[in-house]
């Protein structure tokens, strides 16, 4: 269920930059595209939050899953 829940935020993320560069071509406008672009970078930050291995060897995903969680 996680990695649904990632991919689906991966996806977004991107729908996201794709977004915020035709509202800047379409508008000239750089205040909104700009804060669209700064939620992807956040969005992909916390999916590498999640699947990067920590100094353990583990990342929080596996940790999760290891401990019985879906």
């Amino acid at each position: 269920m996680t990695d649904i829940v990632l991919s689906i935020v991966m996806l977004a993320a991107f729908a996201l930059l794709v977004g915020a560069f035709a509202l800047w071509r379409r508008t000239g406008e750089a205040k909104n595209p700009l804060l669209m672009v700064l939620l992807a970078a956040i969005a992909v930050g916390n999916v590498l939050i999640w699947t990067l291995p920590s100094t353990g060897g583990q990342a929080p995903i596996e940790q999760i899953k290891s401990a019985g969680g879906r």
